[in-house]
């Protein structure tokens, strides 16, 4: 399945319209991170770890 998003697709647009919290443009995402992992996420920072 090929990564698709953007700053413009419709999950950052709802996004940004309505405030929760959302992360786009994780290169290699779908790769990096499994299913069911925990993660943390530092938006200031640009960061993604695994969660201990």
């Amino acid at each position: 399945m090929p990564e698709v998003g953007g700053l413009m697709t419709h999950g950052s647009v709802i996004a940004r319209e309505h405030g929760p919290p959302a992360i786009v443009g994780v290169r290699g995402a779908t790769t990096r991170i499994r299913d069911g992992q925990q993660i943390r996420v530092h938006g200031t920072e640009a960061c993604i770890e695994p969660r201990s």
